[in-house]
């Protein structure tokens, strides 16, 4: 199969960037429908998985991104090993952490768990898509509730929370809920 020139132009932008992207972003970067730039994604997938390349494409969570080819992720791992939260603060990834483990959860009790302020990090989160709002809690003020997104999962190549790392019961506990958190639906979704 030979690629039509919308399929190369996506192909091209899979290639280059850094981050994985929608079709909405795509679509916005190539000024292509989202129904043309999902032909184009199917249309790459058919190329890569038929020709056995060495590159697939990949999808996760409704972003999209070139990885190795299952067959060589083990003798690329030596060389290649991922770099997980590459280009996250270490304050960044504990923060990723106390959400991923007790979402939904409020600022007020990421910042019980950590002992510091993290307005800032949450901030700078939510504006690099890791975490979003996903409602309210039932307490005074009605505080945000904070979850991990797709690109979360994507970053830290899971395929849900389900699959994080199971906890010591000494971190579990650290982790657990406080009645604070009860979720009310939020204006904001």
């Amino acid at each position: 199969m030979i690629l039509n020139n919308d399929a190369r132009l996506i192909e091209a932008i899979l290639f280059l960037e850094n981050e994985p992207l929608s079709t909405e972003q795509l679509s916005s970067m190539t000024g292509l429908t989202e129904i043309e730039v999902s032909q184009a994604l199917a249309d790459i997938t058919d190329v890569f998985f038929s020709d056995d390349h060495g590159l697939v494409l990949s999808e996760s969570s409704g972003f999209y991104r070139f990885a190795p080819a299952p067959n060589l992720v083990e003798k690329l791992r030596k060389c290649y090993g991922k770099k997980v939260g590459k280009g996250l603060s270490r304050t960044a990834v504990e923060i990723l952490s106390i959400i991923a483990y007790s979402q939904p959860v409020t600022r007020r009790r990421i910042e019980e768990i950590r002992g510091i302020n993290s307005d800032s990090m949450i901030r700078m989160l939510r504006e690099r898509e890791y975490i979003r709002v996903c409602g309210r809690a039932k307490a005074p003020g009605f505080p945000c509730l904070y979850e991990t997104t797709g690109r979360f999962l994507h970053t830290f190549n899971l395929d849900s929370v389900k699959n994080l790392p199971r906890l010591s019961d000494i971190d579990r506990q650290r982790f657990e809920k406080s009645s604070e958190d009860d979720a009310i639906p939020s204006a904001d979704d």
